[in-house]
């Protein structure tokens, strides 16, 4: 199936991988060799997923940095909600998982180049993003996995690759320069709106720890408030990181 490539606002270069290449290793691979830097994409071929990651390089502290996380997760729920059906809803779950109508999507992931220490400034950093788009006949039937789903089984399917990628990209850079100027106010108030499990009980696994409790939101970093009891507990952006060079 043929698609007119992506083409990218200002500040963000595009860089093409065949489908059977997971965009988001090849973005840190050439990220840690220095081959890639900040504003450079790169975006899968495959015709049935969205697989695209974006190269930055912050001058910031990696405790703040990781906000790149949210951040893009937000740009993902704007992008859908411009270009799905208004019957179509987009939420989050923390850190990281993207729904759809309630059923899982896609995912965000997200890397770091240098030491996992919270003071120090990344070398380099990587957001990716996998969304499932058209189904393949490989694929479960709709109904066989009713917590998973396809912008194609949504009302989606006239939607291309390219659509996809580029209103992705432009809202990325709408939200980082909002972030740039104001912080992570708006960001954290427009990730806690689409929260698809806020003031509800939460069950996950990271970094080898499992996580029970009720949502209560998120802090100032985009760490996860949580409470277990009458304690309020924080699970930390941090560990959703990938350290590839670490």
């Amino acid at each position: 199936m043929d698609f007119p490539d992506p083409t990218f606002p200002p500040l963000l270069k595009g860089h093409d991988v065949p489908g059977a290449v997971e965009a988001f290793e090849d973005a840190c691979t050439r990220a840690s060799s220095g081959a890639l830097g900040a504003g450079d994409v790169v975006w899968s071929r495959s015709a049935t997923r969205i697989d695209v990651a974006i190269v930055l390089e912050p001058d910031v502290s990696l405790e703040t940095a990781v906000q790149m996380l949210p951040l893009s997760m937000v740009a993902i729920g704007d992008c859908l909600g411009a270009l799905t059906p208004p019957q179509v809803g987009q939420t989050f779950s923390w850190p990281g998982t993207i729904r759809v109508n309630g059923a899982l999507a896609g995912t965000m992931r997200a890397a770091a180049g240098g030491p996992k220490d919270a003071s120090s400034v990344p070398d380099w950093m990587v957001v990716g993003l996998w969304l499932r788009h058209l189904r393949e006949e490989s694929d479960p039937e709709p109904g066989e996995v009713p917590d998973q789903t396809w912008l194609s089984e949504e009302g989606c399917e006239d939607l291309t690759r390219s659509e996809l990628i580029e209103s992705y990209s432009r809202h990325f850079l709408t939200w980082l320069n909002n972030w740039n100027e104001d912080g992570f106010k708006s960001v954290h108030a427009s990730w806690l709106y689409r929260a698809h499990e806020n003031q509800e009980d939460i069950s996950f696994e990271l970094g080898g720890k499992t996580y029970n409790g009720v949502m209560r939101g998120l802090d100032d970093n985009g760490n996860l408030l949580y409470s277990n009891g009458e304690t309020t507990k924080s699970a930390l952006l941090i560990d959703a990181f990938e350290f590839p060079e670490a």
